[in-house]
């Protein structure tokens, strides 16, 4: 059971604050109109056919 709190746990811990890194620094790299903050107001649904 150590092992599992030696090895496990750390490498689980490096491999998800590595792919947090990747995903934040991969917005430097998208389009500028993809870049933007996501629209805090209300957004009504786009309903096709009316």
């Amino acid at each position: 059971m150590s092992w599992l709190t030696r090895i496990v746990i750390p490498i689980v811990l490096v491999l998800t604050f590595g792919l947090a890194l990747v995903a934040v620094t991969a917005r430097s790299f998208l389009p500028g109109d993809m870049a933007v903050p996501a629209p805090t107001g209300v957004i009504m649904p786009y309903v096709v056919g009316t």
